[in-house]
């Protein structure tokens, strides 16, 4: 077993309990939770078992089981970089819906008094 591998294992184990943590303080949902332990944990057994990605990579015609994981780990990051991107805009949505509603209300709460004084 090389350092890399006993590097990679440890840090999975340790993005796992991460990962635990942040579902128990209520930051991730048990489905997010379930895909990272699995993504972790089959991120370890590749490392551990590097025939693996030369099978999946020999499966799909790619030359290396590296190169298969480079793949497969740029077409996931652009996946995650695209919900982050949908998830900004629906909050910049919401924070311009509700910025004009409180500026609504703060006209309607200015005007209000002076119809009274005016009566």
């Amino acid at each position: 077993m090389s350092l890399i591998q006993i590097f990679i294992g440890l840090f999975a184990a340790f993005a796992i309990t991460r990962a635990v943590r942040q579902f128990r303080s209520g930051a991730l949902t048990i489905l997010w939770l379930f895909v990272w332990v699995i993504f972790w944990i089959a991120l370890a057994a590749l490392a551990l078992t590097p025939q693996i990605a030369d099978r999946v990579a020999a499966t799909l015609g790619v030359g290396r089981g590296v190169d298969v994981l480079i793949y497969i780990a740029i077409i996931a990051l652009f996946y995650l970089v695209f919900r982050v991107f949908v998830k900004i805009e629906q909050v910049e949505h919401e924070i311009t819906g509700l910025v004009r509603k409180l500026a609504l209300e703060e006209t309607d709460e200015q005007r209000s008094p002076i119809k009274k004084d005016s009566l």
